[in-house]
């Protein structure tokens, strides 16, 4: 690994601070570090800066009197093992897509023959923005990969997806990608169930919860990086869908469970959907009217049990795991559930926390028939990332 090369990109916005890390992990690992500063980067970080980490001069003009002399943007995109774009833009995404050839950064990156891996960064809503969903799937149908984004709080005030993946988690892509070794779940299926159901009482109203699912989505996406090829059931939620993960979306319990065995065989399954425990036995077929006679009687009937029914199955997947969240006694209730479902592991969690349900930060505690393993609290991505790492050591 000693003798690898990075060519880093860096891009203009505020996560272009956390490249000084990343530069000072790849060189800490032996990987020769080639640094291009754009225009817009270096209103973040300061050349000076970067080449001290990197510990190579810092590469910013097309039109260089001395390194042009030598067609320095030819030689800078082929003397890399890897060109690594981070924090990858918009603009910088729209101008790869697309071909443009501009500056140095985009010249680069349209002249190099060597694989190249992105970790974007952006505002939210430019990040779900169509031309930037666009330009996303033009990228990776180019062979183009990708590293993140997380969600989470924005430097801009706003949270969602777009936040830049932490420099530990770049810099795991980048030895990923340099090893070319097979991706650890490679082969192996997944099903990832996610978000809330929501069960009909009328055409209009519905019985549903708080669930965000952004942690199962966040486990489909992490499941993906190591190779796995991913179901993911979604209940009604506005999270986009990871790359590379299969998404079926439904809303009742029922159609959940029917999507799952949809898709067995499996080798994994993990239930993280907040599915409703009770559906109203009868769906009034017209909305429910005040008639001054008080409230409406909703008699209610259990819903399937999902996690039980995958755990019980003649397909059972190898390893079943099932999240618990809870208000009180978290880890009685979770080792009680794993008894009673049949599972392999129990995620469990304390939802009573402010932030955790629809939150981007989450607290865990691992139950197994071998005892608890207990999590500090981390973005929901990184929780992600841990759990799949753990499920991947399984198979090994």
């Amino acid at each position: 690994m000693s003798e690898k090369r990075i060519l880093l990109i860096v891009g203009g916005g505020i996560a272009a601070y956390k490249t000084l890390e990343l530069t000072r992990l790849l060189r800490k690992a032996g990987i020769v570090v080639r640094p291009i500063l754009t225009k817009a980067g270096a209103e973040f970080v300061t050349p000076l800066s970067l080449s001290a980490l990197a510990e190579d001069k810092v590469y910013s003009e097309l039109f260089s009197l001395t390194d042009e002399a030598e067609m320095g943007h030819i030689e800078l995109s082929r003397s890399a093992d890897l060109v690594v774009v981070a924090p990858a833009t918009a603009d910088l995404m729209a101008k790869a897509a697309n071909g443009l050839a501009g500056d140095l950064a985009s010249t680069t990156l349209l002249a190099t023959d060597k694989p190249v891996l992105m970790a974007p960064a952006m505002n939210v809503r430019m990040w779900e923005h169509p031309a930037t969903q666009r330009n996303l799937k033009t990228l990776q149908g180019d062979g183009v990969t990708f590293v993140g984004p997380d969600e989470g709080a924005m430097a801009c005030g706003e949270f969602g997806a777009g936040r830049m993946a932490e420099p530990q988690a770049i810099f795991e892509a980048i030895l990923a990608a340099l090893s070319g070794a097979p991706k650890p779940l490679a082969g192996r299926r997944a099903i990832v169930t996610a978000g809330p159901t929501a069960e009909p009482v009328d055409p209009v109203r519905v019985l549903t919860n708080r669930s965000s699912g952004k942690q199962g989505f966040a486990i489909a996406a992490a499941l993906a990086e190591l190779g796995c090829e991913v179901t993911l059931v979604a209940g009604p939620v506005s999270v986009p869908t990871p790359k590379g993960v299969r998404r079926v979306d439904v809303e009742t319990a029922r159609e959940m469970l029917a999507a799952c065995e949809a898709a067995l065989p499996a080798d994994i399954a993990v239930c993280v959907a907040a599915v409703s425990d009770w559906r109203p036995e009868h769906v009034a077929a017209t909305k429910t009217k005040k008639t001054g006679d008080g409230p409406p009687v909703l008699t209610l009937v259990e819903n399937p049990d999902i996690l039980a029914t995958l755990s019980r199955s003649a397909a059972r997947p190898k390893l079943v795991v099932g999240f618990a969240a809870e208000t009180h006694e978290v880890e009685a209730y979770a080792q009680g559930k794993l008894t009673r479902k049949g599972c392999d592991w129990i995620v469990a969690n304390d939802v009573s926390i402010a932030g955790t349900m629809g939150g981007d930060d989450n607290a865990v505690a691992i139950v197994t028939a071998g005892g608890i393993e207990r999590w500090d609290r981390a973005p929901k991505a990184e929780v992600a990332r841990r759990l799949a790492q753990r499920m991947a050591k399984e198979f090994s």
